[in-house]
């Protein structure tokens, strides 16, 4: 490789370094969240990619202490982040998950595609309320027992 091909490679390399960053702070301005809290836009993009906006509703700051931080998925469902002195902490599904660590951050990157896949939230309960669902019971039957006789 001559030194000219180096650099027509590195020059590549950057453009799509910058569309990458560009995009994601395109997407910055219509969460409030994201420009107040810098360290907030880390944490989602490492979990959803800079393509963060397709999937994002909204976020909504819940806690001030914790710094505790609801998103809002376009598909109804929902996730928390919660911001400690050392690292940024997921909970999904009511699982903890420590983003310092990198196999637990990749662990709640398939817990967020997860419960992506579950598609629409109304979906799922309308599949339920029609008996749809794989964990419904079965109702009690209707018939009436025969009265015991006075003793």
């Amino acid at each position: 490789m001559t030194a000219e091909e180096l650099r027509s490679k590195i020059k590549s390399l950057v453009k799509i370094a910058y569309q990458e960053r560009s995009k994601a702070e395109k997407n910055l301005s219509e969460y409030d969240e994201l420009t107040k809290f810098p360290e907030l836009k880390q944490a989602i993009i490492d979990l959803l990619t800079t393509d963060f906006d397709k999937f994002l509703a909204s976020i909504d700051w819940v806690s001030p202490k914790p710094t505790t931080f609801r998103i809002n998925l376009k598909n109804g469902f929902d996730f928390y982040l919660i911001y400690s002195k050392r690292s940024w902490s997921a909970q999904i599904e009511g699982k903890k998950y420590y983003l310092l660590n990198i196999s637990e951050e990749g662990r709640a990157a398939e817990a967020v595609a997860r419960i992506l896949r579950y598609g629409e939230k109304e979906d799922l309960e309308a599949v339920d309320e029609d008996g749809g669902g794989d964990f419904q019971t079965e109702e009690p039957s209707t018939e009436t027992l025969p009265e015991e006789p006075e003793v």
